[in-house]
């Protein structure tokens, strides 16, 4: 059976080295036979402001059900983003916000403060950039965005299985550096990891 991934760039960016990330994963799962599917969050119309919190919906626009519909269709996500000031970028934040709701991805359970999962099953692989050594940021700040995303996100969720790919220092890297990424990243993607 074919593998469904859904690739999502959080990248504002659509120049930026993060979309080259994502079209070499894309190219790879493809060669491998899967099904590919991509989320640009720079192209979606909505507003990335949950602006009640939970306490009162705010109705989702086409867009972002469209993203509900295949991130319910995927086996296996793919994020792409840039680690800015430790975390994702705002637009990229504003879409899990507004994506990720309570009876969609998880559901709070009455009178206790456990969860039911909605997205057990699937998997995931965390591809992110940052301008620091990976070994700083994992060793000195403790990899905030990486355990954000994997741990408090994905996990919360029910997606158990999260891989993270940290590509660092891009600031300032050479050009065989970047492209040595991009076939490894090719790779990945030719092995639907």
């Amino acid at each position: 059976m074919k593998k469904k991934i859904v690739i999502i760039v959080g990248h504002p960016d659509k120049e930026s080295y993060n979309f080259s990330l994502a079209a070499a994963y894309k190219a790879g799962a493809e060669q491998s036979g899967a099904e590919v599917r991509e989320i640009n969050i720079r192209d979606l119309d909505f507003n990335p402001n949950l602006e009640y919190g939970y306490r009162k919906r705010t109705e989702l626009e086409p867009d972002l059900l469209h993203s509900q519909e295949t991130l319910k269709w995927a086996d296996h996500i793919v994020w792409v983003y840039p680690v800015w000031w430790g975390s994702v970028p705002a637009i990229m934040k504003g879409f899990l916000d507004r994506v990720l709701l309570p009876g969609f991805a998880f559901k709070k359970r009455d009178d206790s403060l456990w969860w039911d999962k909605f997205f057990t099953g699937k998997t995931s692989r965390i591809i992110s950039t940052m301008d620091q050594p990976n070994w700083y940021y994992n060793w000195i700040y403790k990899a905030p965005s990486h355990n954000a995303m994997k741990k408090l996100t994905m996990n919360f969720i029910g997606v158990k299985s999260v891989k993270i790919t940290s590509i660092g220092p891009v600031r300032m890297s050479k050009d065989a550096f970047r492209a040595n990424w991009l076939k490894k990243v090719e790779e990945l993607g030719r092995k639907n990891k």
